[in-house]
């Protein structure tokens, strides 16, 4: 897809790789939807960025997991702009659990992450479909997670949202294929960012180590670089759907 002119949906695009795909779909000439939940500052230095590359930004807040908040954060996009043609699916939410520890998974972490990472995509995807539709179609990309066909992650209940994720975005590339939407994940390890450092904590140093030695290529991915592969995505071949592209360096291969 050519990005110039294009209206695009990023949720969670407060830091991170939310943030860092906002910026990146304005460099080519998108204007964007800046989703966020809490953290509104952020979400206006995204917006700031998205200015400075030459783009119109909306910064719109809207908690992903509930349903009516999925479709305000739509409407208000295309209240401002009439168009609705790439949608990112990015805010996603964990509790770091030690898995052994089953007991700490209480009801409570297992609803917030489930209704987040897992139904917070299919409500935003429902809310968007109609109006890429009548774009002549468009383009869908989750964030997910190796931690979805690893043992690996934050706690149990992030790996299993990740694969009922993986397993909606091929579902969902089936049902919105014949009306030409394309609809892929990526599915980074563990980044090198603000988020993993503050959930790992003191052991951020170790755990980066060990992450880096096992890895094909000795490196750990950033944000921008996940970015940099939902960009492939939304701009490479439109015959590419129903995929799930893992980056991590290598980590993952056996």
């Amino acid at each position: 897809m050519e990005l110039t002119g294009k209206v695009a949906i990023v949720t969670g695009a407060s830091s991170g790789v939310g943030s860092d795909t906002a910026l990146q779909l304005a460099q080519r000439g998108a204007r964007v939807v800046i989703n966020y939940a809490n953290s509104k500052a952020g979400a206006e230095a995204t917006l700031q960025g998205v200015n400075e590359a030459g783009s119109e930004g909306l910064v719109v807040q809207a908690d992903v997991s509930d349903d009516s908040q999925c479709r305000a954060l739509v409407n208000a996009a295309i209240e401002a702009y009439g168009q609705l043609d790439v949608l990112v699916n990015n805010a996603g939410t964990t509790t770091y659990v030690e898995h052994k520890a089953m007991d700490l998974l209480t009801d409570d972490i297992w609803h917030d992450t489930l209704n987040t990472n897992l139904l917070g995509p299919f409500y935003m995807t429902r809310a968007a479909a109609p109006h890429l539709v009548q774009s002549g179609g468009g383009e869908v990309v989750m964030t997910s997670s190796i931690a979805a066909f690893t043992t690996g992650g934050s706690s149990i209940a992030y790996g299993a949202s990740k694969a009922g994720l993986n397993s909606l975005t091929q579902h969902l590339a089936r049902v919105l294929g014949e009306q030409n939407i394309r609809v892929n994940a990526v599915c980074p390890g563990l980044l090198d960012g603000s988020w993993a450092r503050e959930g790992w904590g003191d052991a951020w140093e170790t755990v980066k180590a060990t992450v880096e030695e096992r890895a094909a290529l000795g490196k750990m991915a950033s944000p921008n670089d996940v970015a940099d592969a939902i960009l492939s995505l939304i701009t490479g071949s439109d015959l590419v759907t129903g995929q799930l592209l893992t980056l991590d360096a290598g980590f993952s291969i056996r």
